[in-house]
């Protein structure tokens, strides 16, 4: 199979889809591999590097769409790739759709096929594509979290540990999964006072015992929830329901009870976000100021450390990226579980019910697009 590697073109995304660890995986599995030339530049990798592994360097994304078959990337497809994107692709990437009907709608009309690493899935229900950049996410939102509540980032002015004397800050985490974990282990490491709040009391269990002292598992609900938001110095947004809308747990109104110049930073943008008031933002511009709160809604935080990130994702995305290439989509997914939940739109039709619901659009269950 022909698999085309292009440069990414998403507002301050710096991350490549392999590695040329991973060209060399493929090439000595009887594929072709096509890199956009520069393609590696963000994350230190050149192209000579790329070469060596066995991959042709092509000049243009136009090149590169028109000869590739299987076509990997790192962030959904942005509006000029569009056009490039035909019947018969296989695009392999994070997609986020029920975060965007122009995607959505835009995919449905390529007829291309779209697996999304965000929703490929195991038996056990973990989200192998998902795990490290949730992670790198996680750790991220708190070290950015801290930079902007300082005063000349528009914040509070609040040191997270604090100093003896004067108390460290709270730090609220919505969610105890991948990213709100990361993100207690930071936080409480940098010496605040952290709550996490989760639905499930098993994991609150879990957390509990894994957790350092300075680390409080809650219950959540909406008193818990508007309790803990009077009282917060940075609130993290780790919200995921796997391909579907996050919930909007944060209101408007929840926000005018909250400190002055406290931050938020919605990881769950991605999905939508989970406050009424978030809106994308860019690392160029990452926050804006809403009800007296500092909103961070980046869309791709990890794109910040493109080096650690790329190696990191390409770690867990090779082993799938061989199994499609070998296979072809229909048949990785008949052979395997994780595939068949990744797959979001086949040749036009929405086979995700997450995603199709998000827009009242109708849905095609894959079981019945790979009969």
């Amino acid at each position: 199979m022909k698999i085309g590697i292009p440069r990414e073109i998403k507002a301050d995304e710096y991350r490549v889809a392999i590695v040329p660890a991973g060209v060399d995986a493929l090439v000595r599995a009887g594929h072709a591999v096509l890199i956009e030339k520069g393609a590696g530049d963000g994350s230190g990798i050149e192209d000579a590097a790329y070469e060596r592994a066995g991959a042709s360097i092509i000049p243009t994304r136009e090149d590169l769409f028109g000869a590739a078959e299987l076509i990997l990337k790192v962030k959904e497809p942005q509006e000029e790739e569009f056009k490039l994107i035909q019947p018969g692709h296989i695009m392999f990437t994070y997609f986020h759709f029920a975060s965007s009907r122009a995607l959505t709608e835009a995919m449905t009309r390529s007829k291309a096929t779209c697996i999304a690493y965000e929703t490929v899935e195991r038996p056990d229900t973990s989200l192998p594509l998902l795990t490290p950049m949730s992670e790198v996410a996680g750790r991220m939102a708190v070290q950015e979290g801290a930079k902007f509540l300082e005063k000349p980032m528009e914040g509070r002015g609040i040191l997270l540990a604090g100093v003896p004397g004067v108390a460290p800050a709270i730090v609220v985490i919505i969610g105890g999964g991948v990213v709100g974990s990361n993100a207690a282990r930071i936080a409480a490491g940098l010496g605040a006072r952290v709550y996490i709040l989760d639905i499930n009391l098993n994991r609150l269990r879990y957390l509990s015992e894994i957790m350092p002292p300075n680390v409080v598992t809650l219950m959540s609900n909406p008193y818990n929830l508007s309790d803990l938001l009077r009282q917060a110095d940075l609130v993290i947004g780790a919200i995921l329901i796997p391909g579907a809308k996050a919930p909007k747990l944060i209101r408007r109104s929840d926000l005018k009870s909250m400190k002055r110049r406290a931050v938020l930073v919605d990881v769950a943008i991605d999905q939508g976000g989970c406050a009424e008031t978030s809106r994308p933002t860019t690392h160029s511009k990452p926050i804006y100021i809403e009800e007296d709160i500092v909103h961070y809604c980046v869309t791709n935080i990890p794109g910040a450390v493109g080096t650690t990130s790329t190696y990191a994702l390409t770690n867990v995305t090779l082993p799938y990226v061989l199994d499609v290439a070998n296979k072809g989509w229909a048949g990785a997914a008949r052979d395997g579980l994780a595939i068949r939940k990744g797959l979001n739109v086949i040749q036009g039709r929405i086979c995700h019910a997450g995603v199709a619901d998000a827009f009242g659009l109708s849905f095609t269950p894959v079981e019945n697009m790979i009969a």
